[in-house]
């Protein structure tokens, strides 16, 4: 009986982080439907604002309560991170604005293709024909979902898309490197989310900012807290899991923008655009397992 229970433990343990990433990507996806039902009052910059300052205070809370300092030895790491996470964070949101959701999310989600792409061009790791088959796939992908579903109003929207992914492999390369230093991921999300602050603040007052309504200011905090509170979850995960495990449930997020998406405004694809998202994450998945085994 005491084997049987322990088994049981063991079970449990190893399905909490699975647990934790799949609540990232609910809240993920519930901070989508915050951008995209504020992005008809506000400006990009008036949301990644707000994304921005939430997250900060809620990393200096945090930071405070464990005790970590927040200045850091490796700032031109961080303002590297900070920048390229801001700008692809601007490009997200914009996409999430014009284009269905699911759309907006999986393009954001081509990510691991550039970064593939990033380390074989700048690194000069060794891209062998399995990642080109890879990268072949995903952007094969692209070109499915894109193609049929698009009106010629949203290819802006799809131009940001697929540029946020393009530029958040740059910031998740640094994420790495960051890693690497020994930088604790408080510290690391506090100082992006300060950068994210003044970048959006900056766009906001260029846009004109406005002061927002009580139900306004609500869907605004909810892309703050949701994003937050999804950093947090996701961040336990890759702690306490397996972290290819973590990596590929992380994909759920698309299912759930997908079925907000539906429900809230009625948003559909034809099947040809799901073969596209079909493909797009099974050759992030690919890439993913294939960087695990050669590290």
């Amino acid at each position: 009986m005491i084997q049987c229970w322990a088994v049981s433990l063991h079970c449990n343990v190893d399905a909490m982080p699975a647990l934790w990433m799949l609540v990232s990507c609910l809240l993920f996806a519930c901070m989508g439907v915050c951008v995209k039902l504020g992005s008809d009052t506000f400006s990009t910059g008036e949301i990644v604002f707000y994304r921005g300052a939430v997250s900060m205070a809620m990393m200096i809370a945090l930071a405070h309560a464990r005790g970590i300092p927040l200045r850091t030895p490796h700032w031109r790491m961080h303002v590297s991170r900070s920048l390229s996470g801001s700008i692809a964070l601007s490009c997200y949101f914009f996409a999430i604005g014009i284009l269905p959701l699911a759309t907006a999310v999986t393009l954001n989600y081509t990510s691991p293709l550039f970064v593939a792409l990033l380390l074989a061009l700048v690194f000069r790791e060794k891209l062998r024909w399995p990642g080109l088959v890879s990268m072949a796939i995903g952007f094969a992908g692209v070109v499915l979902l894109l193609r049929p579903t698009l009106a010629a109003e949203q290819w802006p929207g799809a131009l940001a898309g697929l540029g946020s992914g393009a530029v958040a492999s740059v910031a998740y390369i640094s994420v790495r490197e960051l890693g690497r230093a020994g930088e604790p991921e408080v510290r690391t999300v506090f100082w992006f989310s300060l950068v994210t602050t003044l970048f959006g603040l900056a766009g906001a007052l260029h846009a004109g900012p406005h002061l927002p309504a009580p139900r306004d200011f609500a869907i605004l905090l909810g892309v703050g807290v949701f994003g937050g509170l999804a950093q947090l979850a996701m961040t336990r995960s890759y702690t306490y899991g397996r972290t290819m495990m973590s990596a590929n449930l992380s994909y759920a997020t698309v299912v759930f923008a997908s079925l907000f998406g539906a429900l809230l405004w009625g948003e559909t694809m034809p099947w040809m655009s799901w073969l596209g998202v079909a493909l797009i994450v099974a050759s992030a998945i690919l890439i993913s397992v294939r960087r695990r085994r050669s590290a």
